[in-house]
C-alpha cells in the first residue's frame, strides 16, 4: 500500500512538473508566425503553428535531441505521404533559429523568440487569454468582426457581428437595459463569440489529417426579458472523426448580472435549497458552483428526470409513447433527460434530449417544450421575471 501511494505521489508530482507550451513569434522565410510547442517530452513533441496571414493552425510533432528539435508538419495520414520538416535550436539569446524545408527541396530560414504579450486587453475575454492560452490570444486579437444586420427581437434592438475567417455570428443588444447590465450582457455575447472562434480552429485542426472541416453555426434569439436573455446556438461540424456530428449549446444569461444561469436556477424539483452548477464547457466560472458533480448527478437523476418524463407524459402522449421497434426514438427513457440542452422561449423551457450517438437523429425535436405554468411551483434559485 505504502509503495502505490509513493507512485501515486510522484505521479502527480510529475504532472505539477510540466510547464505550460511555450509560444513564440517570428517568421519562417520573410512570412510572419505564431508557434506553439510543448516540450514536456523531449521524445515526443507536440505543437502547432500558424502564418498570421491565414490563421488556421498547422500541426507539429515530433523529438528533441541535444538541443535541437525536429519536428513534421501535419499528422500522419493514412498514405504516410512525406511533410515539411521543420529544424530549430536555441539561437545563443532567448530565440531559436533553423530552416522549414519540405520534400520538393525548397529551404527557408525560421527566425522565432518569445512572445511578447500585454498585460490587458480592452475585451475581458482576450485579458483572460492573455494568460490562460497565449498562443489563442495572438491568434484572437489579430481579427476582427464586421457588422451585420439591425434587428428587433421582442422590442430590443439586435446588432449582428460576423467573423470573416470562421463564418461565425452573434449578436449584441444595443440598447433596451441600462449601461451596467447592457455592458455585462455584451461581454458576456462576445466572449461566446470569441469562444465559437476557437471551437472553428480547433475543428479544423483536428479535421487536418484528412483535409478541410466544417463548421456550420446557427444563432437564434429565444427570450430576451428585463432578467434573462436566453439564445439558442446550433453547431453541425466535421472534424475529422468518423462521421460528421451536431448539437445545441445554448446561452441563457441573468440579465441583472450578465452571468450564466443554470436549469437549477430556473427549475428545481426537490425540498432543499436549490443550487448552481455550471460546466466547464458552458464558458462560466466554475468556482461559483455550490455542489460537486456527484451531487448535481444524483439529483438530475433521481429528482429532475423522473419529474420531467412526467410532465411531457401528460402535455405529448404521443411522442411519449413506448416506441414498437428498438431503432425507434424512446423518449421515455430517463438517461435521455438526465443532462439536456435547455433555452427559455415565451412558451416555456426547450429541452434537447440527449442520445447515443447512433441515435443522433433523435435529438432536435421542437415539440419538447416546458410551459411557463409548471413552473410556478418549482421555481429555481434566482428570481427572475419570465412569462406566464
Amino acid at each position: 500500500m505504502k509503495i502505490i501511494l509513493l507512485m501515486l505521489s510522484l505521479i502527480s508530482a510529475s504532472a505539477l512538473a510540466e510547464e505550460p507550451p511555450i509560444v513564440l513569434t517570428g517568421t519562417i522565410g520573410r512570412t510572419a508566425v505564431v508557434v506553439e510547442l510543448d516540450l514536456n517530452k523531449p521524445e515526443a513533441i507536440t505543437g502547432r503553428y500558424f502564418y498570421q496571414k491565414y490563421h488556421l493552425d498547422l500541426p507539429l510533432n515530433g523529438t528533441q535531441q541535444d538541443g535541437e528539435i525536429t519536428l513534421q508538419e501535419g499528422t500522419d495520414d493514412f498514405n504516410d505521404s512525406p511533410r515539411p520538416t521543420l529544424r530549430i535550436e536555441p539561437d545563443g539569446k532567448s530565440g531559436w533559429q533553423g530552416t522549414w524545408s519540405n520534400p520538393q527541396g525548397k529551404i527557408m530560414p525560421i527566425a522565432l523568440t518569445p512572445a511578447q504579450l500585454p498585460e490587458s486587453n480592452p475585451d475581458a475575454f482576450l485579458t483572460r487569454l492573455i494568460h490562460e492560452s497565449p498562443y489563442e490570444y495572438l491568434r484572437l486579437s489579430d481579427l476582427t468582426f464586421k457588422k451585420g444586420k439591425q434587428q428587433t427581437f421582442m422590442g430590443y434592438p439586435l446588432q449582428w457581428w460576423h467573423e470573416p475567417e470562421s463564418n461565425v455570428t452573434l449578436f449584441t443588444l444595443a440598447s433596451g437595459y441600462p449601461d451596467a447590465q447592457l455592458n455585462a450582457i455584451n461581454q458576456r455575447l462576445m466572449a461566446r463569440m470569441w469562444q465559437e472562434v476557437i471551437d472553428y480552429h480547433s475543428c479544423m485542426l483536428g479535421a487536418s489529417q484528412f483535409g478541410k472541416g466544417d463548421f456550420e453555426q446557427t444563432v437564434t434569439p429565444e427570450l430576451l426579458s428585463p432578467t434573462a436573455v436566453s439564445v439558442k446556438i446550433s453547431t453541425s461540424y466535421s472534424c475529422g472523426g468518423a462521421h460528421p456530428d451536431f448539437g445545441d449549446s445554448p446561452l441563457n444569461l441573468n440579465a441583472k448580472t450578465g452571468t450564466p444561469l443554470s436549469l437549477e436556477d430556473i427549475l428545481w424539483i426537490g425540498q432543499e435549497k436549490p443550487f448552481h452548477y455550471m460546466y466547464a464547457d458552458d464558458h462560466a466560472d466554475q468556482s461559483s458552483n455550490t455542489v460537486s458533480f456527484d451531487d448535481y448527478s444524483n439529483y438530475r437523476e433521481k429528482n429532475f428526470a423522473p419529474w420531467l418524463i412526467r410532465q411531457f407524459k401528460q402535455l405529448y402522449p404521443g411522442e411519449m409513447q413506448k416506441p414498437k421497434g428498438d431503432d425507434d426514438c424512446d423518449y421515455g427513457d430517463a438517461e435521455i433527460w438526465y443532462f439536456p440542452s435547455w433555452y427559455m422561449t415565451t412558451k416555456g423551457i426547450h429541452f434537447g434530449p440527449s442520445f447515443a450517438r447512433a441515435m443522433r437523429a433523435c435529438e432536435g425535436t421542437s415539440w419538447s417544450v416546458l410551459p411557463w405554468a409548471a413552473r410556478d411551483q418549482h421555481e429555481g434559485g434566482v428570481a427572475l421575471s419570465l412569462p406566464q
